[in-house]
């Protein structure tokens, strides 16, 4: 599919965004394994979260969709059953990636595969921990979907993450709950602890002490009624909307402000974007509030070592703003760029050299130089959510009438993207 976009002019508007991603993830697994009813509130309409209903279904979940509601009657941790056929994770690596560490504490084997896109993407990193628990993982070359779990009973162990991820963190953190003794993942670099909220709501006892993160196993899950905060990572491209636009100012209502998230607003203020919060709260953990952005000038910035793992998923849409700013971006340190839906360094690389920009590539990253007036053009998203979202939003800026490629990529994150984006325009 693809679509058009043409140039954006002054606006002003407030709008509400779908649920945040990473924590309905969390909450749609951890539900199922809760003892009692649950019932979710606003959770992420993207078809990634919904794979991991569908996951958490044919391990025996009963569970209702009634729009953004979701209901889940739990199985309770010891309650799943083993699943009639491979489980299909679509698109999503964190599906794959958290539920092999439940998995992985089962009396039963499992086979999860996903679309061509997943399938190239490394589950090592989540394997190897596994088997040091004493799980069986079979994969494609011991890296590749499709892969084989072979539930076993845990030991604990002590883990140190060789790369900054916190759906490896987070696997190993629910495989410990099966585990016998206490299992402690040690961070390098701190990644965003939605994990460690979600099960914490849910009764888990675990103790945070600054990198470290400490969780008995044998512990239970109780049925919660939980408020998924609107999605940060969506926010940043209508942020950019309002960023790139002379003159416009733009309210995005209840989003999820997690301070291992809000890195994305920080690096926005150091290039000189004017956003405010407000109306701050909490809600089942979860820190959440209204953003207030106006259009700015914007002066530039690096994305480097701790910084590029708290701004990955952003790094794209961060690009673009780059390429509009007076002094560019750089980004390095961002290997896991190369691993993702694709290779975001390439293709990125290529749609801001489309859109004007002089762009130099790294192994690990890119330096991206100020583009002046961005070209029109038509950008290909490779397939890759963020890829098609950050050149939609490139292309609001452009000197004539855009077209995105393969537009269709953006439910799988975020399927009313082009209607919310389209609704800027009155």
């Amino acid at each position: 599919m693809e679509q058009k976009i043409a140039p954006l002019s002054r606006f002003e508007a407030s709008i509400r965004l779908p649920g945040d991603k990473s924590i309905s993830h969390r909450y749609g697994m951890l539900t199922a394994l809760a003892e009692g009813e649950s019932t979710i509130h606003h959770y992420s309409s993207g078809a990634d979260c919904h794979s991991t209903l569908g996951a958490m279904r044919a391990l025996g979940a009963v569970i209702h969709v009634d729009g953004s509601t979701i209901t889940v009657q739990g199985r309770g941790k010891g309650g799943l059953v083993p699943p009639s056929a491979p489980i299909d994770c679509g698109n999503s690596g964190t599906t794959m990636r958290l539920l092999a560490g439940i998995l992985a504490g089962q009396p039963f084997d499992c086979q999860l595969f996903g679309d061509e896109s997943l399938s190239g993407r490394p589950m090592d990193r989540v394997m190897n921990p596994l088997a040091e628990m004493g799980a069986v993982l079979v994969a494609r070359e011991q890296r590749y979907p499709p892969l084989e779990v072979h539930g076993r009973k845990l030991k604990a162990i002590q883990y140190a993450p060789p790369m900054a991820s916190a759906q490896v963190k987070s696997c190993v953190l629910l495989a410990g709950l099966f585990a016998e003794g206490e299992t402690i993942v040690e961070e390098k670099v701190r990644t965003r602890d939605h994990t460690e909220l979600a099960l914490r709501e849910f009764g888990v006892s675990l103790a945070v002490s600054g990198k470290q993160i400490r969780i008995p196993g044998g512990q239970t899950l109780q049925a919660r009624n939980l408020v998924v905060p609107s999605d940060l990572s969506s926010a940043a491209f209508f942020l950019a909307a309002a960023l790139l636009t002379p003159g416009s100012s733009l309210q995005i209502a209840g989003v999820g402000l997690n301070p291992t998230r809000t890195a994305l607003l920080d690096f926005l203020v150091s290039m000189g974007a004017n956003i405010r919060i407000l109306n701050l709260s909490q809600t089942n953990g979860e820190m959440m509030g209204d953003l207030l952005v106006r259009h700015s000038q914007l002066k530039g910035g690096v994305i480097e070592k701790d910084l590029t793992a708290l701004l990955i998923d952003e790094i794209p849409v961060l690009s673009v703003l780059g390429a509009a700013s007076r002094e560019g971006v750089v980004v390095r340190d961002a290997r896991e760029l190369r691993v993702k839906e694709t290779d975001r360094i390439a293709t990125m690389a290529r749609n801001l050299r489309a859109l004007g920009a002089e762009v130099e590539e790294f192994e690990d990253g890119y330096a991206v130089k100020p583009a002046g007036q961005f070209r029109a053009g038509s950008f290909p998203s490779f397939g890759d959510h963020r890829i098609a979202m950050s050149m939609a939003i490139a292309s609001l800026a452009a000197d004539g009438e855009s077209t995105i490629e393969e537009a269709e990529a953006a439910s799988v994150s975020f399927p009313e993207f082009y209607s919310t984006l389209h609704a800027l325009r009155g």
